[in-house]
């Protein structure tokens, strides 16, 4: 069976009608408890996120920013995933969920004072404000064994599995197709599995690992991968916030109730580029391309939305919201101040170190010595 012929969960056609897929049915239920609120809050989420991604880009092209991951065309599957988590729940992103992170109450400009190069982090994950949401990782892969470990503590504490639905916990852990080939992964799964961790493991299937096409990375779905450790998976049309929703949050709601690790594979697509250092008209069609901007999922959701009645006003309304990030985030993104040479010592042990503590002082002490040198 191959990747298009493999079942999904899907509400949302295309064109946006509602059209529930067989695979859908069980998660039906979920969908219709969303009110008019909810679903506007995910197309807004979706629609500003894009003009702050776009912003960012921008950015980058005129040297205001190192790098930039864009993550137009997988807003959907991102935004869906973040609604669905809880507030006590963790969770451990890559490096392109930028609307995860901003849904959890992470400052988005702080993702682009990281990719700017003034702070080696980008926003305090114990800080309460940033919503249990644990830093970017440049790394890939590291992060899924980093969130099994952190599930693993959750039982240990039994902070999760005691039936109060209100408190227990859940971690979700994003990773692309590419990752989804390294062995971190895999140890990753082999471990949550035998431990039965409170935990998702959200595939974002973006058709390509840079310039490396998903069918050359797996000759079956990635979905059979996870579900092969004996993690109950389930493969969603990644460009439908419904099935997102719908999915993550069955599968969140069983896994911090004690049923194990869960798995989502979206299937989606990245409509830009890998990062701004990426040419992806050197690997792919402008066919391929053109056939996934109609499966675009902002217009599909606007569709649904303007079909249920969404007035025009809203609209405006959202996007009025997202040029105004955008400017804030020009604004701000040149007032950024280089580090101090010191921080890059601050957090690399969560206590005070000596080792860190001579490198610390070596460093000052280097630095000293060319003042008041020669010229």
């Amino acid at each position: 069976m191959t990747s298009a012929e493999t079942p999904a969960v899907r509400f949302l056609a295309p064109d946006g009608s509602f059209a529930p897929s067989p695979d859908a049915e069980p998660y039906r239920e979920i969908v219709d408890g969303l009110d008019d609120d909810a679903l506007g809050q995910m197309y807004r989420d979706m629609a500003v996120i894009r003009a702050f991604d776009q912003q960012a880009t921008m950015l980058q092209r005129q040297g205001q920013l190192a790098l930039w991951p864009p993550s137009l065309g997988q807003e959907a599957a991102q935004v869906g995933s973040a609604r669905a988590t809880r507030p006590q729940d963790t969770i451990f992103p890559s490096y392109r969920e930028h609307v995860v992170v901003k849904i959890r109450g992470v400052d988005p400009v702080d993702i682009l004072a990281l990719m700017r190069g003034t702070t080696h982090g980008g926003w305090d994950p114990a800080d309460p404000k940033n919503g249990n949401t644990r830093l970017y990782t440049l790394v890939l892969g590291t992060q899924t064994l980093h969130a099994t470990g952190f599930a693993m503590a959750l039982n240990l504490d039994g902070r999760a599995g005691t039936g109060d639905a209100s408190t227990d916990e859940a971690v979700v852990v994003y990773y692309g197709d590419g990752a989804a080939s390294e062995g971190d992964v895999h140890e990753a799964m082999v471990f949550a599995a035998s431990y039965r961790t409170p935990q998702l493991f959200f595939l974002q299937n973006n058709q390509w690992a840079i310039s490396v096409p998903v069918s050359t990375q797996s000759p079956v779905p990635l979905a059979e991968r996870s579900a092969g450790y004996g993690i109950p998976t389930v493969r969603v049309d990644g460009n439908d916030v419904l099935a997102s929703y719908a999915a993550s949050r069955m599968s969140l709601d069983e896994a911090r109730a004690g049923g194990g690790p869960r798995a989502i594979e979206a299937v989606t697509y990245r409509m830009g580029a890998h990062t701004t250092s990426d040419d992806p008209t050197k690997y792919r069609t402008r066919d391929e391309e053109e056939s996934w901007a109609r499966r675009d999922p902002i217009a599909r959701m606007r569709a649904f939305l303007e079909n249920r009645g969404a007035e025009s006003a809203f609209f405006a309304d959202v996007d009025a919201e997202g040029e105004a990030l955008a400017a804030d985030a020009r604004a701000r993104v040149a007032t950024f101040e280089a580090p101090s040479p010191e921080s890059m010592f601050a957090h690399v042990y969560s206590d005070p170190h000596p080792l860190m503590e001579r490198q610390a002082q070596w460093l000052a002490e280097y630095e000293a010595s060319f003042e008041g040198g020669a010229a």
